[in-house]
């Protein structure tokens, strides 16, 4: 019945039955098909930074579990709940991008590009957009994670899945992420028969790279690197991985490979309670030795920036920042599509 409904929506976009619009700027689409996390955020940010030297980016989210309502631009003293954490997070980390959160991703399109707002936009990239589609982008990019491959997976409530995989034909560019470094050439080309893409689609694998901890509260304290904190034979600091996002699996692996961790998972887009951070303090505590700390991704640290911390555990919480990185060389190719269409456009 689910597969049913989808299937009639998607049948009448495409005979026009259903309205779909296209705009006068560049639009670039960050979307996925399945339940769970697929790492947008982090390739929203890429294409970010890729185009915010030569074009004005606006980021348009849906802001999931926002307090607000309609249409919001992002800005410094916005709260995280208000409009939600990702693009709360993303605003602090690039303040000359225009970010807003609107369910409507049309009517938002609208607003950013009203006369009023300035810088002019020039390209706006959608946040999760795959299934909106009442606005027809320039490039649609479409994300699986390495661990669910949609290829493999099942419609709701079966599967993962929010729509068919045959769905993946929308898609101009497929990105697996999330993978191990370790991935062969051979595993590779695996994925990519059972994917069959058509010739037009382009496919590329990206893993995790990660930055410098910094810490959250305690701003008297410098940067870390992973290396620094690694000890021989795990010896190094006692690590509580804190983490409110929807599949942690990969970020484990890659920290497993620096310390010894105990890890605390919370449901994705998680607003912390009072009882929440009570058992987080309560774990920290009751954690051996006395160098250790809390590691937390940047897309949870907002969330616990207005949360009543004690002092004795807020010191110790650092900040991991995730990027993404293309393999087999591919990232000039991928840049060079990206920035292709947007001049053209």
């Amino acid at each position: 019945m689910y597969g049913l409904g989808v299937g009639i929506r998607n049948a009448m976009f495409d005979c026009g039955m259903l309205p779909s619009e296209k705009f006068d700027v560049p639009v670039i689409s960050v979307g996925n098909i399945t339940v769970g996390g697929s790492g947008k955020t982090p390739h929203t940010e890429y294409l970010v930074r890729l185009l915010r030297d030569k074009y004005q980016v606006a980021i348009l989210s849906r802001g999931y579990k926002r307090k607000s309502k309609g249409f919001q631009f992002v800005d410094a003293d916005t709260m995280a709940d208000f409009v939600g954490d990702e693009p709360f997070q993303m605003k602090r980390k690039y303040p000359e991008a225009h970010v807003a959160v609107d369910k409507d991703r049309r009517n938002g399109i609208r607003n950013l590009l009203n006369p009023n707002v300035k810088p002019p936009v020039e390209v706006v990239v959608l946040d999760d957009a795959f299934q909106h589609r009442y606005v027809t982008p320039d490039v649609n990019l479409l994300l699986m994670d390495y661990h669910r491959l949609i290829c493999f997976d099942r419609l709701l409530p079966a599967g993962r899945l929010r729509e068919p995989a045959s769905n993946k034909r929308r898609a101009d560019i497929v990105v697996v992420t999330k993978c191990p470094r370790s991935i062969t050439p051979m595993e590779q080309r695996g994925i990519e028969r059972s994917l069959a893409l058509f010739p037009w689609q382009k496919l590329y694998f990206t893993y995790f790279k990660y930055g410098s901890l910094y810490p959250l509260f305690d701003k008297s304290k410098g940067e870390l690197t992973l290396e620094s904190i690694k000890g021989g034979s795990k010896s190094g600091k006692k690590v509580l991985l804190l983490t409110g996002i929807a599949s942690p699996e990969q970020l484990e692996y890659d920290i497993d490979q620096y310390v010894d961790f105990e890890s605390m998972h919370f449901g994705d887009h998680h607003s912390f309670t009072s009882e929440d951070l009570r058992k987080i303090e309560e774990t920290f505590k009751g954690m051996d030795g006395n160098d250790k700390m809390i590691i937390t991704t940047e897309k949870d640290a907002v969330r616990l920036l207005d949360c009543n911390i004690e002092e004795s555990v807020a010191k110790h919480i650092y900040v991991l920042p995730i990027e993404v990185e293309f393999m087999n060389g591919k990232a000039g190719d991928f840049n060079k599509t990206i920035i292709d269409y947007v001049r053209k456009n």
